[in-house]
Order: structure tokens, then sequence, then C-alpha cells
């Protein structure tokens, strides 16, 4: 079901008609005008049935929707209120990309809507085993070209996938290095799958200390910043404060991407600098702490030695 819905106003229906009571709420909402077409064209069902599935939303929410009945259509109410709970993420990705599941006839804007170009996005024949291994916990036999050794053969057992922003990644337990890490999909081929190799205990995704650690991040107006409450209305923050968590794997690469700076002084300075990680020490021990902008390894007194960046 692509969205959440209230329970306590919907019951006693099918999960299949939950998905289009969902639509219809979602469409009405966000599109403004809702026609029996737009059902059947979406769901392949017949006309009779979109009559229906609009019947059993009027009386879930019979002050939501106005009928025209000059061009056939209905309208939200000026007293709309959403029946469904809609993530504004899930909601930008279904106006940029369409509605549907990942079909790729359904693949098409709702509205103009433009977005940037999303390179080295990693190729389907990769991505498919990776993820039939990480849900079966299975090891993979991979070819992987690394920065520092070229191709290699490697056996990986894949745990998770990794979005940083920029490209895609596997975090993976490595058998040649005996170690948890992160590698870059685009840069994998020949994968197999070894239906028929076991997991070590070592090797599950339990076991990655990195991923399990959870730090608490304070994010505030960076000082320099001409307009603080600016800041504060684009990152919805509360009381000039954006309490974030992330994974000791995944924080460098979530607070790169935002080009928080991490220096302790807060001497990163540029118009991309919006952001301030008030507590640079919470960064400690991290794995990934040296993609932070301007973090440095905190020595005796709170001396700060830079790291080389990734």
């Amino acid at each position: 079901m692509p969205y959440g819905h209230n329970e306590g106003r919907i019951g006693g229906v099918s999960r299949a008609q939950v998905e289009r009571l969902a639509y219809i709420d979602f469409w009405l909402y966000f599109i403004g005008e809702l026609s029996r077409a737009d059902i059947t064209t979406r769901f392949g069902i017949a006309p009779a049935g979109a009559t229906r599935d609009i019947a059993t939303y009027k009386g879930i929410a019979p002050s939501n929707i106005n009928f025209h009945s000059s061009g056939k259509f209905y309208r939200p109410s000026a007293t709309f209120q959403p029946v469904f709970e809609h993530s504004p993420e899930r909601v930008l990705s279904a106006l940029a990309k369409g509605f549907g599941e990942g079909v790729a006839l359904s693949q098409k804007s709702l509205v103009r809507c433009e977005f940037p170009a999303a390179l080295g996005l990693p190729r389907v024949e990769v991505l498919a085993p990776l993820t039939r291994a990480i849900h079966r916990q299975l090891p993979v036999k991979i070819n992987y070209c690394s920065i520092s050794n070229g191709f290699t053969e490697r056996t990986v057992v894949p745990s998770a996938l990794v979005d940083s922003g920029l490209r895609w990644h596997v975090r993976a337990f490595d058998r040649q290095s005996l170690s948890f890490r992160d590698f870059v999909l685009t840069r994998i081929s020949n994968i197999e799958v070894l239906e028929d190799e076991q997991v070590g205990l070592s090797e599950l995704a339990e076991q990655d200390t990195q991923w399990s650690r959870i730090i608490e991040l304070d994010l505030v107006p960076h000082p320099s910043y001409g307009r603080p409450e600016v800041v504060q209305m684009d990152y919805g923050m509360k009381d000039g404060v954006l309490r974030v968590r992330a994974t000791g794997a995944t924080v460098g690469y979530l607070l790169r991407r935002w080009n928080v700076d991490c220096t302790v002084d807060h001497r990163l300075v540029g118009p991309e600098y919006a952001l301030w990680l008030r507590d640079p020490l919470s960064l400690y021990g991290a794995e990934t702490a040296l993609l932070a902008p301007g973090y440095a390894v905190p020595q005796s007194g709170l001396q700060y030695t830079s790291l080389p960046r990734a």
C-alpha cells in the first residue's frame, strides 16, 4: 500500500480497495480533480468498480468531495481533510515519477516537475541479485573495481543498500578484509548469488557495530549565515535546533550531503554552509566521520588534526 491509512476511519474493505481509496485521496488532495477514468486507467478496473470506490470514499469522508456534473469529475471541497497519511517524500516522488510501484508505464510526472538528473545509477542486473541476497541472507561473489586495488574478485555478505545522496552503496561483510564495508554499486560486475553457501554469525548485519551505533546530531544555523531564521524555516527547526539521528556507518554521508560545517570553531564559510554541527565530538569513532566537511579527529586538549578526505 503506497500510503498509511487511518484505521479508525477505514475498515471492512479489501487491501486492493484501500490502495484505490488512497489513490482517490491523493489525487483529490494534490491534483485537485478526479474522474472515473483516472481510476480505471490506473488500476485496470471497470467503470462500475470505480464508481463503487468513489461511493466508498464518500461514505468515509462525505465532506471531502464535490461532484461537478458539467465535466463529470470530482474536486476536493473547501473543508477537505485527507483520510490517508501522505509523507512529503513519497508525495514528491509520486508527483515527479508517477503513482505506480515501479512499472515502466507509470513513470510519468503528474504535474510539471524538474529534478536533478541521477548520475551513476546502478544497473538492475547488479541490483536484483544483491537485493535477493540481502532478503535471503546469502553471500555473493562479485568483481569489484576499487581505487586502491583495481579489479579484484571478492565474496561479500550484503546487508543493506545505502544512498549517500551522490551514489548508491551496498553495506556488506567482506570476507577478504574480514570487516563490514561499503561497496559502490556501479563498481560491481559479474555478480553471483551463492545459493548453497552458509553465512557465519560474524557476517550477519547484527554484528555490524558501526551500523548499530546511533549518533544524535544537533544541527543549528551556521553562525556566519546572514539569515538564521531562513535556515530554521528551511529545515523545520524547533527552538533553533534540528535534531537528527544517523548510524556510524552513514553519518558522514548525511553531513556531506547537507554541507554541514563540522569544524569545532565553525570556520567553513560560504553560501553552501547553512548548517553547523554544534558538537563535533559526537562524531568521534564513527566510521564515516572523515567524510563530514571540516571534521578532524579530536586530540588531547580538544585539539583537532584533519583527516584525509575519502
